[in-house]
């Protein structure tokens, strides 16, 4: 196992670690956790084009891990009231849209290769930015000012994100038909 794959498997442990401490209200901690996992997730691919360590499992395994420390810090936060249920629900949509749509392309087409959308990866850091800033806002030491506004950013982006992921793999279902023939 090469270090860029070790590093996404350290984020998916840190997946009960985040819940852990955000249940036993540990913000703090739980913070400190959170921009450690964010950093592992930029050196590691820092490091594997950096270094020609991209891996098929890598392919895989990065977005998992990234995927699972969003969704737990979503819902562990909404459990916790600190963020709307409606935006944890569109976020793990979006996500369920993006893997169904996926699934459903791969079983159209024959092929998949994932590369993610710029549109996708702000969408990620507005969803990073969140989090941390519910985590370091509801530890009291700032008024949440900015909630609202993060919060519109981010159920903007991942509209958009989902949106832009339907009508590509749409597109470009519809041109592999076009070239298959029947």
């Amino acid at each position: 196992m090469n270090l860029p794959n070790a590093l996404s498997l350290l984020r998916i442990v840190f997946v009960p670690m985040l819940i852990w401490l955000l249940m036993e209200n540990m913000l703090s901690a739980a913070l400190m956790l959170f921009v450690a996992a964010g950093l592992t997730d930029a050196l590691d691919g820092y490091v594997a084009k950096r270094w020609q360590m991209e891996t098929e499992l890598g392919r895989h395994l990065d977005p998992l891990a990234d995927k699972l420390l969003l969704l737990s810090g979503y819902i562990t936060l909404t459990v916790l009231g600190l963020l709307p249920l409606w935006l944890t629900l569109l976020v793990v949509t979006r996500d369920v849209v993006i893997v169904g749509g996926a699934i459903v392309f791969r079983m159209v087409t024959g092929a998949l290769r994932i590369e993610p959308l710029w549109i996708s990866k702000w969408n990620t850091v507005n969803q990073m930015i969140l989090l941390s800033w519910v985590m370091y806002t509801a530890d009291g030491h700032f008024a949440t000012l900015w909630l609202d506004g993060l919060i519109g950013i981010t159920a903007l982006t991942t509209l958009l994100s989902g949106g832009s992921y339907v009508m590509r793999w749409s597109r470009l279902a519809t041109e592999q038909e076009r070239i298959t023939p029947a």
